[in-house]
């Protein structure tokens, strides 16, 4: 690790712990580019009543809006905590280059986040998760992916 990574890796400790006396979550993000802070996120579940609020998701919307992209590309994802399988798949979906975090999945069930549950589950048959997932077939089911197959000035993402 180098001094940079140490210093962003401080801020968000910083900004989780400063964020558990707002009212929020134990949890903070940033975004870095080139050595420059885009964004920063706290979980604000708890504040806004919406499960996807987790900081590293309120790192990258901000950062996304902030350069105009919903591509993150040569970006690093800087996490106080190890990402949940949620924050995981919006880093991969941002298409950040790197992901770097403090405490882990360990140290988050240690204080009631036992986000292992998650990754487990999806490592299991979906007959035995705890909510139903059923593909219910339909005759339109392909129609929108043929209308964005079909659309000329889509932006692929």
């Amino acid at each position: 690790m180098n001094s940079d990574e140490q210093k962003w890796l401080e801020e968000a400790v910083r900004l989780a712990t400063d964020n558990v006396t707002a009212g929020g979550g134990p949890f903070g993000a940033l975004i870095v580019r080139d050595g420059e802070l885009l964004a920063t996120g706290t979980n604000q579940v708890t504040p806004n009543l919406d499960p996807t609020a987790h900081a590293e998701v309120v790192a990258i919307r901000a950062a996304c809006q902030l350069i105009g992209d919903f591509k993150l590309t040569g970006c690093v994802l800087v996490s106080s905590c190890e990402p949940c399988p949620l924050c995981l798949s919006a880093a991969l979906w941002a298409r950040v280059d790197k992901v770097i975090y403090a405490a882990d999945r360990d140290d988050a069930a240690k204080a009631g986040f036992d986000d292992r549950e998650f990754y487990e589950l999806f490592g299991k048959p979906r007959e035995s998760w705890p909510i139903g997932i059923d593909q219910v077939g339909i005759e339109q089911y392909f129609e929108p992916f043929q209308a964005w197959v079909s659309k000329p000035d889509k932006r692929a993402y």
